[in-house]
């Protein structure tokens, strides 16, 4: 706030001191339109500003001016000498309460009607009034404003580049002092430029760096505005404005957070009658918040509205024939959910003056990729949505790693690259399947790219010379990039590149070797989508590799030979698991007597962990799915990726190990998944066959809170008692007018003296219930 004080005071003088001629010439020539406009617009400016700060003495001044010279510009009122001293006066009063601001005084109580009623029609020339006054000069109120000058941006550009070249400067001068022997003295003059560069380079970013607040400060007038044209009540919640963010980067990404805004409240956020049908408060409530996560900021919009419908969404793509229907049955729910960026798709159901024709997330999401950054969603029907914006804190100067694919240099931003690995090592595999690359590094597996395919360029080294890099970009999967030969961590001078080179959708931009020669600079995630890897749909992606694979290997089993917690050596049958996971000891606790896991939304049985680990122990472990049930299997580490085809020597007794074989060589003990699941399954309650259905009156609030969780545990998929879907059991008070259609009906009585059999049952009698519910599950009584 004191910044943005600061710059109101700074903005003020200097539009009183161009003003000085202006109210002179105007006051000469009452009649000169333009003057008149100038006028005009410094105290509208003034007046605007008085509101955010809360300044109620200023504001009323300047809205009284206002008002006045409106009535001259709209031709209702012709300017006099009177109005003209009157104008005057307020604008003297208006600059004598911006040094008081300025002195980080508060502005003292005081009247002034006098200035306010010379400004009126008819009135006479008002007396000199006496200078403002601070409330109390020897015990400011808040602190000063700080010195602050105005500077173009220009300037500032020139600047930083002045600075850029003296960073490429250094680089080659490093390079030249690696490729020739120097004397201790030489190395430390350069240690100390290479400090004051960095030092310099720091101060002149900062100059260009602005507080995000600017972004933020007129979101809530248009929500109110937005809020009273749709009928909504809207609360708006603001955190983390004293963020910095280069000054470029925040008008890039102005319109699209000002699009997802605008989403929120109509797409998001329901109606009032429709909030407190759903058990909501009538006001919603809309979050805005930014944070700096390393040397990114991420801006999070929440909003408590009704969710995406991700099902909605795949009909819409049906519709649209955006998808077919075998990919449309094959994407998982954060899949369906990022078809909200594909282009020309919409959820509206009517087009309006502010949504629903089908444009604008496709161009939020292309305009913060631009910039390298990430747009993510995460919804919950019901329940609301979250929009994150992944965003670089500045695109000027950036540690980037260089790379080749023969003579060609190229670079990748250091913040991407996760590790670096050589293919010739004995914990990397390669393996192409259905066309897709996939390499396999310490278990885990990730798409791969060859830079030299995807250029098209002729590499000079056999594939299992190669360097991978493995790459995860904000927000993004992780792939790994093959290139040729991975060479020196520098810091670039970022620049644009040419508009046919930006359009392929590889680059970031260009920048300038230590040798001066030029080096694109790639953009990962841009990589990743040109290579054809669709981090939303990698996971997918991953899981059908594996099926294909299973299928070719027709003569042996693939299975994953790990160590378990204990150490000891066994193996799984690939086929059962979905995927390799880490958590921390935080995400897995004792509770319904097992051990369970929470990964993402998900609340997994967790086998193989001998006890609890502390909070920050970091746990690996295979997610299993059967193809109705999943959970977890703590592990050590992964040894190799192999198959068996010899006999299995059975366990004496049923459990976890089916048997032991061998496995490259060596005994392996067997993990039996069939008894993994079949134990789940009796703990999560999953059932072999589709489960019995009850109907129940969820408007009730006793039904819905205290008997829908028993008949659920029961076995029994609950629906509405208006829901036309058939039902197996029906279970409605005593006394109901009309019972629900259903198979059975079993009545509750609220009190317990009242007539009891199988089918009339006191609400507390839980073996009474239970009982009615097993016998109905199982076709008696009909």
């Amino acid at each position: 706030m004191d910044d943005l004080i600061a710059d109101f005071v700074s903005e003020c003088r200097d539009m009183l001191e161009s003003l000085g001629g202006e109210i002179v010439a105007w006051e000469a020539a009452p009649h000169d339109r333009a003057r008149l406009d100038s006028i005009f617009r410094f105290v509208h400016t003034v007046k605007g500003n008085c509101g955010f700060f809360d300044f109620p003495r200023l504001e009323a001044l300047s809205h009284a001016a206002e008002d006045a010279l409106a009535d001259v510009r709209a031709g209702r009122r012709q300017p006099d000498p009177a109005l003209v001293s009157a104008v005057l006066a307020v604008i003297d009063r208006i600059g004598e309460m911006v040094e008081v601001i300025a002195a980080g005084s508060a502005i003292p109580d005081g009247d002034d009607s006098d200035l306010i009623e010379a400004l009126k029609p008819g009135a006479e020339q008002a007396a000199p009034a006496a200078p403002v006054a601070a409330a109390n000069p020897a015990a400011p109120q808040g602190p000063a404003a700080p010195r602050t000058i105005r500077l173009s941006v220009d300037l500032l550009d020139r600047m930083m580049s002045g600075v850029s070249d003296l960073v490429l400067a250094r680089n080659e001068l490093a390079r030249r002092l690696r490729d020739s022997s120097t004397d201790v003295a030489i190395d430390s003059a350069f240690e100390r430029m290479s400090g004051i560069i960095a030092e310099m380079r720091d101060a002149i970013t900062r100059t260009r760096m602005q507080r995000i607040e600017s972004l933020f400060v007129g979101l809530p007038r248009m929500v109110r505005d937005l809020s009273a044209e749709l009928g909504r009540q809207v609360l708006i919640d603001i955190d983390g404005g004293d963020v910095e963010l280069d000054r470029e980067m925040i008008e890039m990404i102005r319109d699209p957070l000002t699009h997802i805004v605008r989403n929120a409240v109509d797409h998001g956020i329901e109606p009032p009658a429709d909030r407190l049908k759903a058990g909501k408060r009538e006001i919603g409530l809309l979050s805005v918040s930014a944070r700096q996560s390393g040397n990114q900021i991420l801006i999070d919009i929440v909003d408590d509205g009704r969710g995406i419908d991700g099902k909605r969404l795949v009909d819409k793509a049906l519709a649209a024939g955006i998808l077919d229907k075998a990919e449309a049955a094959r994407l998982s729910p954060k899949e369906q959910l990022q078809l909200i960026f594909e282009a020309g798709l919409s959820t509206a159901a009517a087009v309006t003056s502010i949504s629903g024709r089908g444009v604008g997330m496709d161009v939020v999401r292309s305009n913060v990729e631009r910039i390298g950054g990430v747009v993510e969603v995460e919804s919950k029907p019901g329940q609301g949505t979250r929009m994150t914006l992944r965003v670089p804190l500045t695109l000027t100067i950036i540690p980037a790693l260089t790379v080749s694919i023969g003579n060609q240099h190229f670079a990748i931003p250091r913040v991407a690259i996760e590790e670096i690995v050589r293919v010739r090592g004995d914990s990397v595999q390669l393996s192409e399947v259905g066309g897709a690359g996939l390499v396999t590094i310490r278990g885990r597996r990730v798409p791969k790219i060859v830079l030299a395919d995807l250029l098209g360029l002729d590499s000079q080294l056999p594939t299992n010379e190669r360097t991978l890099i493995v790459l995860k970009p904000a927000g993004g999967d992780v792939y790994a990039l093959s290139v040729d030969r991975v060479h020196d961590h520098e810091e670039l001078v970022v620049k644009p590149a040419a508009p046919a080179v930006m359009a392929t959708g590889l680059y970031a931009g260009t920048t300038l070797a230590d040798d001066g020669s030029p080096i694109l600079l790639f953009d990962p995630a841009g990589l990743a989508r040109v290579g054809g890897v669709r981090f939303e749909a990698q996971e997918r992606s991953v899981r059908l590799l594996d099926e294909v694979a299973a299928v070719a290997a027709e003569e042996a089993t693939p299975v994953l030979l790990f160590r378990d917690c204990a150490g000891a050596r066994r193996a799984i049958r690939l086929g059962v698991v979905d995927r390799i996971e880490e958590v921390r000891g935080s995400a897995i606790s004792l509770s319904a007597g097992r051990v369970r896991v929470q990964l993402g939304d998900d609340i997994l049985p967790l086998e193989g962990l001998g006890e609890l680990p502390a909070p920050d122990t970091k746990i690996r472990l295979f997610r299993l799915n059967d193809g109705q049930v999943q959970l977890g299997l703590a592990f050590s580490d992964v040894i190799d990726l192999d198959a068996i085809a010899d006999q299995i020597i059975p366990s004496e007794v049923p459990g976890l190990v089916e048997g032991v074989t061998l496995v490259a060589g060596e005994p392996a003990e067997l993990i039996d998944a069939h008894w993994l699941f079949a134990g789940a399954s009796r703990m999560t309650g999953a059932p072999s066959a589709a489960p019995p259905v009850c109907r129940l009156d969820l408007q009730d609030p006793w039904v819905r809170n205290m008997l829908r969780p028993i008949v659920e545990a029961a076995g029994y998929r609950v629906v509405a008692a208006e829901a036309d879907t058939e039902a197996d059991l029906a279970i409605a008070w005593a006394g109901s007018a009309a019972a629900p259609a259903s198979r059975r009906t079993l009545f509750l009585s609220a009190d317990a003296d009242g007539v009891a059999n199988e089918n009339h049952i006191y609400r507390y009698d839980r073996a009474g219930l239970l009982v009615a519910l097993r016998d109905a599950a199982a076709g008696k009584g009909r």
